[in-house]
């Protein structure tokens, strides 16, 4: 075999090494993406079979983190790829640790909901965070479909969502503060409801990190 097709065939291999690291990730992110949505339904419907689910999806999540991240590292030390390539393999490397951060808010708040089995105060549900939830979730769609398409556009919307996000949670931290200053029986289930919106700015915000990679 001359150079030349020496050269075709690895360059042939690592597109397909990289493409096969790319479809991990989309498939890392669409747990996640069941895992936020899962959480939060369980939180606000008082679901503990869905909390169970998403902590146990949390350790699949962790795996899959391992797992490409030791992709990415193999493919650097044998392919010693150009720069491009190389920029690729890291941002790929910071996404999954954010995907990863994403779950781990989402079990938190499964966790949350699981503690609060029997809770008297828990019958009234959390609807409250409902639209920063599908706000949220809309972002969390937005920077998968960015990172698999690649777009530009995309990245800019998910920045704008965020300030929306921004201004719901600091809406329903308002709201909250105003209820438990009203009759001091709100606060327990208030202080709840602070901790699930908190958790989900957060991610949020860990997608605006996401998306601009």
């Amino acid at each position: 075999m001359d150079n030349s097709k020496i050269k075709q065939h690895i360059s042939r291999q690592f597109n397909e090494e990289m493409e096969d690291i790319r479809n991990k990730v989309l498939s890392m992110g669409g747990l996640v993406e069941q895992q936020v949505d899962l959480a939060t339904k369980a939180f606000m419907g008082y679901d503990m079979e869905n909390a169970e689910k998403v902590v146990q999806q949390d350790h699949q999540v962790n795996e899959m983190e391992k797992d490409i991240d030791h992709e990415c590292t193999e493919i650097m030390a044998k392919r010693q790829p150009a720069a491009f390539d190389l920029r690729m393999l890291i941002a790929t490397i910071k996404i999954i640790t954010d995907l990863e951060r994403i779950g781990d808010e989402a079990a938190r708040i499964a966790k949350m909901t699981m503690r609060l089995e029997g809770a008297d105060y828990y019958q009234d549900k959390y609807y409250e965070i409902e639209h920063l939830l599908n706000l949220v979730k809309d972002m969390l769609n937005g920077a998968l479909d960015a990172y698999a398409r690649n777009d530009v556009e995309e990245v800019i919307a998910i920045t704008e969502q965020d300030a929306k996000v921004d201004r719901e949670y600091t809406s329903i931290t308002r709201q909250l503060i105003t209820q438990m200053m009203e009759n001091p029986r709100n606060i327990t289930r208030a202080l709840d409801m602070l901790w699930a919106a908190r958790a989900l700015e957060r991610i949020a915000t860990t997608l605006v990190t996401f998306a601009n990679k």
